[in-house]
């Protein structure tokens, strides 16, 4: 029976991994959203502080099918998710590894930490990539 789970993490992870890198460079038409007033950076808040970031934000939510229920990016070099209820609390730390892989690429030459929060926003884990070691450090 673990070997059974052991597959099903493996399979997940690298499914979500294979769809995070091969979607992460192309570009799909985004849609627009109306303007908020200049007085509020609430929409600069949403997804991400930066435009860059946001459309990233947004695209990880459409991408993950369900397994991650809101994003955010923070300075193209911070990715917070929330997962949903469905993801296995096993499959965590390779779902962070699939993200923090895929969000490397789209924002590469530089360090980048992804951090999983559980659906009550309790932080469950953080993954961070150190861009001269090459090596992921697991919080």
């Amino acid at each position: 029976m673990n070997i059974l789970r052991s597959i099903r993490s493996g399979v997940i992870a690298f499914c979500l991994g294979l769809l995070l890198l091969t979607t992460a460079c192309t570009s799909a038409p985004q849609a627009t959203r109306p303007a908020l007033p200049s007085t509020s950076s609430y929409s600069q808040l949403e997804r991400g502080d930066t435009a860059s970031g946001e459309q990233y934000g947004q695209w990880v939510i459409r991408t993950a099918r369900g397994l991650i229920d809101d994003a955010y990016v923070r300075d193209n070099s911070k990715l917070g998710v929330v997962i949903s209820p469905e993801v296995n609390p096993r499959e965590v730390k390779d779902l962070a590894r699939s993200l923090l892989q895929g969000f490397h690429n789209k924002f590469p030459n530089r360090d980048v930490s992804v951090l999983v929060y559980a659906p009550d926003k309790e932080l469950l884990l953080t993954a961070n990539y150190d861009d001269t070691s090459r090596q992921i450090r697991y919080q």
